[in-house]
Order: structure tokens, then sequence, then C-alpha cells
């Protein structure tokens, strides 16, 4: 019996020494990377895109050797004030670094790597703070018999949903007063958009169409396009050309008519006759 306890006393003791040499061996290649300064378990970096900002990356050897490590980044633009070092027996290493805010929120990494193969990495929460403007444009607005066509860009940081008010007039007077209201849109930042309106066009006149877009944040623009409407649209060469002259002055001669009557003023019967439009255009 007492031989059993002894052996059994060997035993123990032979486990109890085994610990700490396990230990110790642990430690030789016990090495590690975290964020300096206070507890932090990653890094933090908010600023506007292309903006640079530093920190320090702590590398600490626990082991009794000599540590060679690498450094380099995934996901981020960084530069290491020392990309390769040898980290000493049970010291604390820090190495500055600098980073560039991307143009979207991310998370990036640091990794840390020695000689034999062994990795750390650290993550690096990237917030990309974009300051909110508001600014909207619209462009190449085009009359045709049936709509108007136009292109919608959001020249702003933020999404909009436009609001689009429409008038026009001709010779006599407006032809189209169509408020303000919410187009079935949203603009994304840097989009362009292309949009119509239905309108009945006059079938002869000359008009000024304008486009007035608005949105929330402040944003407003304003485009105007003139135009003449008419079949001579169609008609080749000259003849259009003199079809068009006729046709305007026919409108401004009942125009004249028109305001003379309303005054109440005598009329007089043109010296040359109205030119006919019936039969010019082929």
């Amino acid at each position: 019996m007492p031989s059993a306890v002894r052996v059994l006393g060997l035993t123990l003791l032979a486990l109890l020494a085994a610990v700490p040499a396990a230990h110790a061996a642990a430690d030789d290649d016990g090495w590690s990377a975290a964020p300096a300064g206070e507890a932090r378990p990653s890094f933090y970096a908010e600023g506007g895109p292309g903006t640079v900002l530093e920190d320090t990356v702590s590398l600490t050897n626990r082991g009794s050797t000599p540590v060679d490590v690498s450094l380099r980044a995934e996901g981020a633009e960084v530069t290491f004030a020392d990309a390769r070092l040898r980290l000493p027996p049970r010291t604390r290493t820090e190495v500055p670094f600098t980073v560039t805010v991307p143009a979207h929120d991310t998370t990036a990494r640091l990794v840390a790597r020695d000689s034999d193969g062994t990795t750390r990495r650290v993550p690096v929460h990237l917030r990309a703070t974009v300051p909110t403007v508001a600014a909207l444009t619209v462009e190449h607005v085009s009359v045709h018999a049936d709509r108007i066509t136009y292109e919608l860009v959001n020249r702003g940081t933020t999404a909009l949903a436009p609001r689009l008010a429409v008038h026009a007039d001709g010779l006599l007077g407006a032809l189209l007063d169509r408020p303000p209201r919410t187009l079935p849109v949203r603009l994304a930042p840097g989009s362009r958009t292309e949009l119509s309106e239905p309108w009945d066009g006059p079938a002869l006149d000359s008009v000024e169409v304008r486009l007035t877009v608005t949105a929330a944040g402040g944003a407003r623009d304003e485009a105007r396009v003139s135009a003449g409407v008419g079949p001579w649209g169609a008609v080749a060469g000259g003849a259009g050309a003199v079809v068009a002259g006729g046709a305007l002055f026919v409108v401004r001669r009942l125009s004249v008519v028109r305001r003379r009557k309303h005054r109440g003023a005598a009329v007089p019967e043109p010296s040359c006759p109205e030119p006919e439009l019936t039969g010019a255009v082929s």
C-alpha cells in the first residue's frame, strides 16, 4: 500500500512539473496584436471620404525568443510606420499607421503574420461621413407634338423625390399650367433619369415651355425651351418656311383683330389679301 501511494505521489509530481513546461512552450510563440491604449477589441475611425486618420497597433511578445512580424491591411488603404519588425522577448512594440477613409462604410483588417505563418487579425471599422447636399438639375428639355421629354440629374449626396411643375405659353397666352406634383421616381445620388410629360400641343403656334423641379433640402432648378409647333415640321425646303411664315402672320393678325374688337375700335381691312394656307403644303 505505501508503495502504491509512493508511485501515485511521484506521478502527480511529474504532472505538476510538466504544467509549467507546457506554459513556457506556449509562451515561446505567444504573441498578440491589438489596438494600442485603452482596451479596445477593434479600431474605429470616421471622417469624410479621402480623409487620412492616424492610430497605433500594439504588438506584444510574451515569449522568451524574438518574433519576426510583418504587417499589412485587407480592405482599406493603410500605411504602417514599419511594416516589418522584430519583437524582442517579453516586450510590447507600438506601430503607428495611417488609414484613408473610403467612400462608403466598410470593415477592414490589420493583418500581422510571423515567420512561422501564425497570423493575427484586428478589425478596423471605417465610417464615411458624407455631408448631406441636395442638388438637382433638369436638362435636355425637348418639345414634341404629344409630349415634353427631359432629364433629371441628382447632383447631390442624398436620394431625392423630385416634384415637377410645367408651364407653357403660346402666342396668345398660357397653353398649360400644371401645378407641382411629386414624380413617381426616387433619384439616387449621381443618377440621371429620362422622363416625359404628356401634353396636347397646339396645331399651330410658337411655344415656350418652362419646367421647374424641386426636392427636399432646398434643391431647385428650372429649364426653358422655345419651339415652333405646327404641321410644317414635316415639310422640307423653302415651302415649309413660307407656310410657317404665313401661318405666323395669320396668328398675329387675328391677335390684333381681337384686341381692337375688345376695345371697340374699328378694324381696317388689310391692304393685301391674307396668305392662303390651303394647298400650300403638298
